[in-house]
């Protein structure tokens, strides 16, 4: 099987290039960087979830988290100053393309009522962010093992100021968005 990143870097890219005016195959829009998080909401003192979600963390990014701590302290929410709230992974280069090929063709596909990706998710700079609340979706985790469901968030950060440049991107490589209408 050939690697998305190959495939797009070949193919895809001269194509969506050609749809956009572009006369550099520079100027196609890229993936730059892949970011996973994982908070911990009200499980924060909670040793074992906070364990269990740095192994699990670890395992769908295939490397080492770095931790979160809280900026300022939230009364409303028992929150102190310092506190460790979540965990973050960057994937970048050839990393960033195999997670997004994982998720498109492994993980999405395993989600319970499916219906597409919202095409609402971009933030006006190119990047597009999803959520999965559920996530032993992934091939690494055991579902038999484990004990408290987590749900992470995954933003797709592009070299695209422009949402409809990476909207075209992104379903060019396969992204399985809604249909429009």
């Amino acid at each position: 099987m050939e690697k998305l990143a190959n495939t797009y870097k070949s193919t895809t890219k001269s194509s969506i290039n050609q749809k956009l005016g572009n006369k550099n195959i520079n100027q196609a829009p890229d993936i730059v960087k892949v970011n996973i998080n994982m908070g911990f909401g009200q499980f924060k003192d909670n040793k074992e979830y906070v364990a269990e979600a740095l192994d699990d963390i670890s395992n769908i990014a295939g490397q080492k988290p770095y931790p979160r701590y809280a900026k300022k302290a939230i009364a409303g929410f028992k929150l102190r100053e310092g506190e460790l709230i979540g965990y973050s992974v960057t994937l970048r280069g050839n990393r960033a393309w195999d997670f997004v090929e994982k998720l498109i063709k492994i993980v999405l596909p395993g989600v319970r009522d499916f219906r597409g990706l919202n095409r609402k998710a971009f933030d006006g700079k190119g990047n597009y962010s999803l959520g999965i609340k559920e996530h032993f979706v992934f091939p690494e985790i055991n579902p038999d093992k484990v004990k408290f469901i987590k749900s992470l968030q995954i933003t797709i950060v592009t070299n695209t100021e422009i949402d409809e440049q990476a909207e075209l991107m992104l379903e060019s490589i396969g992204f399985p968005f809604k249909k429009k209408g």
